[in-house]
């Protein structure tokens, strides 16, 4: 039986500043603190707190990201199908995989803001399964895009190709894709045809249940589960004592307009009993957690996440 992958971790700093210095430094110091991936969000409002506060646009802020760190793969977390035409959105991310040397990961998913959708003119569809239809036809051309695919015609539901092509390709031979969410009888079947990665999030419970419904959908079409990476989404503070770090996450969220709930609470506390409150996540499979992290991007924590990978991988 081969040996698990290691345990990865990563932050997914968010958007909602108008400070890029902050951002910049912030990526900066998650990479030479140990972490494996940085991730923002791709949103024109702010969703956390007043609709009408500040926030900066995530393809640009990877483009910038690319040209300070050299290790760290870069993704939104995730994109919305929604905003872009496939065609483009194969051509961002393989740009960004030029400007990175190789770290581009291309996270999509079928968006779900509707107010940003509204203030700035761009067509949500008639609904959720609308929206999951035009992802999983957007995946399927990106999927042949990325790959080097000349697509002669194509005359679908949602989309139009004539003679497309992206040329230059990536810098990875397969850029992967990130698929973001958990519906059982779209997304994941989207998924499981086209995905490299999945991101989801909940309680180690809802973590086994939907991943259980994801392997009954690669068993459909006779996909190995095992090939498609798991990520999980996390709030996660580390200090010398649980008090001092609950105290820091609950300052963490009133900076970012968002409510305490201590039931919701993720991994918090000291390095040991961070790790100890991860590993059951990593054991069922989800080895690249992904660090919730709004600005101003807690130091503390980006300093020390080091001593929780070293534990998860002892």
């Amino acid at each position: 039986m081969p040996a698990a992958a290691p345990v990865k971790l990563g932050f997914l700093l968010w958007p909602q500043t108008d400070d890029w210095a902050s951002l910049r430094d912030a990526a900066v110091r998650a990479e030479g603190a140990g972490a494996a991936s940085l991730w923002t969000w791709d949103h024109l409002n702010s969703i956390v707190g007043p609709w009408e506060g500040p926030i900066l646009e995530g393809w640009s802020i990877l483009a910038g990201w690319s040209q300070v760190t050299e290790r760290v793969t870069l993704g939104l977390m995730v994109g919305a199908n929604t905003f872009r035409n496939p065609g483009l959105t194969a051509k961002l991310a393989t740009t960004l995989d030029h400007l990175s040397g190789g770290r581009a990961i291309l996270g999509i998913g079928g968006a779900w803001f509707e107010r940003e959708h509204e203030a700035f003119g761009i067509d949500f569809g008639s609904g959720f399964g609308q929206r999951l239809d035009r992802l999983d036809e957007s995946v399927m051309l990106l999927r042949r895009l990325l790959d080097g695919e000349r697509i002669a015609e194509h005359a679908g539901a949602a989309y139009t190709m004539k003679d497309a092509l992206v040329e230059p390709r990536p810098v990875q031979r397969r850029l992967p894709i990130m698929i973001g969410g958990s519906g059982p009888k779209k997304t994941l079947r989207t998924l499981a045809r086209y995905g490299d990665m999945w991101n989801t999030s909940g309680t180690l419970d809802e973590l086994r249940a939907k991943d259980a419904i994801l392997r009954e959908r690669c068993e459909e079409i006779g996909r190995d589960p095992a090939t498609i990476e798991r990520t999980v989404t996390i709030d996660l503070v580390i200090r010398d004592s649980r008090a001092a770090a609950l105290d820091a996450y609950k300052a963490i969220l009133a900076g970012a307009g968002a409510e305490f709930d201590e039931s919701l609470a993720g991994p918090i506390g000291t390095p040991d009993e961070v790790a100890d409150a991860v590993r059951p996540m990593t054991e069922l499979g989800f080895r690249h957690i992904l660090i919730d992290t709004p600005a101003p991007y807690d130091p503390e924590t980006i300093d020390r996440i080091g001593e929780v990978i070293e534990r998860l991988n002892a």
